[in-house]
């Protein structure tokens, strides 16, 4: 047999059966699944011709990686399986020029915003309302627009790949570059998808990005047209809603919900949807902590607020040790509440460009080892770094 006329395709035993067979039925796939008894992986092989299905247990099939051209001693040099969408897909070194355009605070043209939002859609549709993340991971907050802090952000924490990130939500409105700010994050996202996690916030809805800044930076940027504010919220219904680290932390953008006593009741939510006025997909990104018991009436006239009855019960019931939220503006970047159940890490330093807060992001090692970096806002021509604090609106 001629190896050379032969694509092998890697893919976990889950991942085998009917959806996968299903979606390679186009006529030029004539796929055929088999099973290298070793690892126990599923091997797709394909022949451009015909097919046959052949017994390669004895391969060193460790030498195989999902996705990548591989080099076998048994059987010469592989190629990935083509996709059939392949033409219509975002090559690396083209999303790589994008981040570097964004980096540089040149926001993507309509086109590469459209292609950018549907990939991002068809990753974000694998995920769960409860995204499973691993340590070592930085924890971040509402940044809002302020691009330049995001660049801050990575330099003091660290450029993704290098770094692993989780965002909390709020990416867009109050700031004057939200388009870049969201842009950049889903550029990531698309790019390093197991690198980074980013989370819906409150104001990743229709309604609120008319009203606070994201609708009129989009009309100005392109003309008037408002073809890329729909798309980016349209993707923004498909942002997972909260996200578990190593089983440990359950991190948000709001807060609890009295329909919510466990994260299996979150994962049954539909999120694919316009963020509701009322309900739990409402309130786990409205809700706030507070200093009694309980549960309350919001001030912001939306969700709750919940005492510290409310969180340890949650952390208890469901095995957790920490609640890590956004949300809130604190002076500070970061503070404990609730014994410290609950932390709520504020990203978006000298708020709105006039609060002087600072800004926190929030490290976590394997162990459960946290530790917080505070930052000021990056400097911004004929604005002093220094802002002197005051108090500000506690809900802006």
């Amino acid at each position: 047999m001629e190896y050379n006329n032969y694509l092998i395709y890697c893919i976990s035993e889950e991942e085998a059966g009917f959806n996968f067979a299903h979606n390679l039925q186009p006529a030029h796939y004539k796929p055929q699944l088999w099973c290298a008894s070793a690892s126990r992986l599923m091997w797709q092989l394909v022949e451009s011709s015909n097919c046959d299905l052949q017994d390669f247990s004895n391969c060193d099939d460790t030498s195989f990686t999902p996705g990548r051209s591989e080099y076998s001693p048994e059987l010469g040099l592989l190629g990935r399986m083509p996709d059939p969408d392949e033409k219509d897909k975002i090559n690396v070194k083209e999303l790589d020029q994008w981040i570097e355009q964004l980096y540089d605070r040149k926001h993507l043209a309509e086109p590469q915003v459209k292609s950018l939002c549907e990939k991002a859609k068809e990753i974000l549709s694998k995920e769960s309302n409860v995204q499973e993340v691993k340590c070592p991971v930085t924890i971040c907050g509402d940044v809002h627009g302020q691009f330049k802090d995001v660049k801050e952000l990575f330099e003091i924490g660290g450029t993704c790949p290098n770094t692993n990130y989780l965002f909390m939500g709020d990416y867009v409105d109050r700031g004057h570059y939200s388009v870049e700010t969201v842009s950049l994050l889903l550029a990531l996202k698309v790019r390093y998808n197991n690198r980074i996690t980013i989370l819906r916030g409150n104001h990743e809805s229709r309604q609120i990005t008319q009203v606070y800044g994201f609708y009129d930076e989009c009309l100005r940027k392109y003309s008037g047209n408002p073809n890329v504010w729909k798309r980016f919220t349209e993707l923004f219904d498909f942002l997972p809603t909260t996200a578990l680290v190593d089983n440990q932390v359950f991190a948000l953008h709001g807060g609890l919900s009295p329909a919510i006593d466990k994260l299996d009741s979150i994962r049954y939510l539909d999120r694919f949807q316009e963020v509701p006025h009322e309900g739990p997909g409402c309130d786990l990104l409205w809700s706030d902590p507070d200093d009694r018991d309980g549960w309350g009436i919001s001030p912001r006239g939306v969700g709750y607020t919940f005492g510290q009855d409310i969180s340890e019960t949650f952390n208890h019931t469901n095995g957790l040790t920490l609640i890590s939220r956004a949300h809130q503006l604190v002076m500070e970047g970061y503070n404990w509440c609730h014994e410290k159940s609950v932390v709520t890490v504020f990203s978006a330093p000298n708020y709105c460009y006039r609060c002087g807060n600072q800004a926190a992001i929030m490290e976590l090692e394997e162990g459960f080892k946290l530790n917080f970096l505070q930052y000021d806002a990056a400097p911004r021509s004929g604005v002093p770094t220094k802002v002197p604090y005051r108090t500000p609106d506690y809900f802006l």
